[in-house]
């Protein structure tokens, strides 16, 4: 009779060796390996080192928010800007561009991207990652302090928008006041 052939037979045994431990060291095959002494070493030496790098790349990816933020406002007040040249100097988020009436955000989004296309959406806030525009009214002042609960602080009347974000930058710049 026939025995039936083992499917582990069709692999080399080379790939099935046991691994075997000694005290000291744990080896795979006849090789040479590691003690746990010497992974532990490596291990702690990695950690110090990503405990060094890491802040370094905090800084940046901080710093790359930074300029990406700046740029969004460059580019939303060259828009409100543009559109206000275009509108009789009535700012981008009244309905039916009559200053009279309460702007709203879904104006000033409708504006400058549906109608006018000054861009494709809205930038978003890099900090927090929200485009939602907080609409100040005619007669209201700006909040004392940013919140971040949305992306862009925005009042009409007066063509000004800023970075709905808390907190300064390494000059001492209050990311509100960008």
């Amino acid at each position: 009779m026939k025995q039936a052939p083992n499917q582990l037979d069709a692999y080399p045994t080379r790939h099935w060796r046991a691994a075997k431990v000694h005290p000291s060291r744990v080896t795979i095959g006849t090789g040479q390996a590691f003690s746990i002494v010497e992974l532990i070493i490596v291990v702690a030496v990695l950690g110090i080192l990503a405990a060094i790098v890491m802040p370094q790349f905090q800084s940046h990816a901080t710093r790359a928010k930074e300029v990406a933020a700046k740029d969004n406002l460059r580019i939303l007040r060259s828009a409100i800007e543009l559109y206000a040249a275009k509108h009789t100097g009535v700012a981008p988020g009244y309905k039916d561009n009559d200053p009279t009436a309460a702007p709203s955000s879904d104006y000033f989004r409708r504006q400058t991207t549906l109608d006018s296309h000054y861009f494709v959406k809205v930038p978003q806030n890099p900090f927090n990652k929200l485009d939602t525009i907080r609409m100040i009214g005619n007669s209201e002042a700006f909040p004392a302090e940013a919140t971040g609960n949305s992306g862009w602080i925005y009042q009409a009347a007066t063509e000004t928008i800023r970075l709905d974000w808390p907190g300064v930058d390494d000059d001492g710049t209050r990311y509100y006041d960008y």
